[in-house]
């Protein structure tokens, strides 16, 4: 059966792979990976064997021409992608070309930068009675938002906000957020290279700062941008706790302690 898998690589750091990831690479044949976001370090348990593409100086069209070569009967053919691919990876664009040659498809998930963003600046995107939403999306430039998905909109839900792509926007970042009702003083976090060994960069600020403080260091690609409520809750004298381990919650595998309850 003639068959492409599409792996999340993860954020950057190797051991990030999924187990299942990591496995598809060691029996891989053939791989194509976006090599402008996904460290080279993942082809390490590749078998010498292996033909190994980066694709980052091709056209859609390419790319799946190369897979559609590639999958003959019996060969372990991997499209290895940034994060997740079902996130801002252009999936369905590459999985239709192979549709219409009847070739399989399986998709493996990946740690996408979000979550190792706030795992590098270690932050929670959701806190008890603050934010229990979180919201991915990027900020409009050459590709147009949907409507009802402009920042500004967003933003008025107050929740937690990840946004891709778009660390060379912070000065729309910065009005759309303020037209929402967020404060100068709402604090801001950027993550450069979330989890690549020896290039990640936590920048803190405020919505009035953080531009200036990106400029500083010099960051203008592969950032995440998380707006949140929540950011440095850690440092909070008092938090409200989850009630999963309060004393007095009964759930299905813990009665409430008597002696605790009001």
């Amino acid at each position: 059966m003639r068959k492409v898998w599409f792996v999340g690589a993860g954020p950057g750091d190797p051991e990030l792979l999924t187990l299942k990831g990591q496995r598809l690479i060691t029996e891989a044949d053939a791989i194509l990976f976006a090599g402008s976001l996904v460290s080279d370090a993942a082809m390490q348990w590749a078998k010498e064997n292996c033909e190994i593409q980066d694709s980052k100086g091709m056209t859609l069209e390419e790319i799946t021409d190369w897979l559609i070569s590639r999958a003959v009967d019996n060969a372990t053919v991997i499209r290895l992608q940034t994060g997740d691919p079902s996130l801002y990876g252009a999936l369905v664009e590459m999985v239709q070309p192979l549709d219409k040659q009847s070739i399989a498809v399986e998709v493996v998930p990946g740690v996408t930068s979000a979550m190792a963003s706030a795992a590098a600046a270690v932050e929670t995107l959701t806190l008890p009675e603050i934010t229990q939403t979180v919201i991915f999306s990027r900020v409009e430039g050459r590709t147009p938002m949907p409507q009802g998905e402009s920042l500004a909109e967003l933003a008025a839900h107050h929740c937690t906000l990840c946004l891709y792509l778009s660390i060379t926007l912070l000065k729309i970042i910065e009005s759309e957020l303020s037209a929402a009702g967020w404060a100068n003083d709402a604090p801001i976090v950027v993550v450069y290279k979330a989890s690549w060994p020896d290039e990640q960069q936590v920048i803190h600020g405020t919505l009035a700062t953080i531009r200036e403080k990106c400029k500083a260091a010099k960051i203008n690609s592969q950032a995440m941008i998380i707006a949140s409520p929540t950011l440095g809750a850690r440092h909070w004298p008092e938090i409200k706790k989850s009630k999963l381990y309060d004393a007095n919650f009964t759930h299905r595998f813990r009665k409430a302690d008597k002696n605790t309850e009001d």
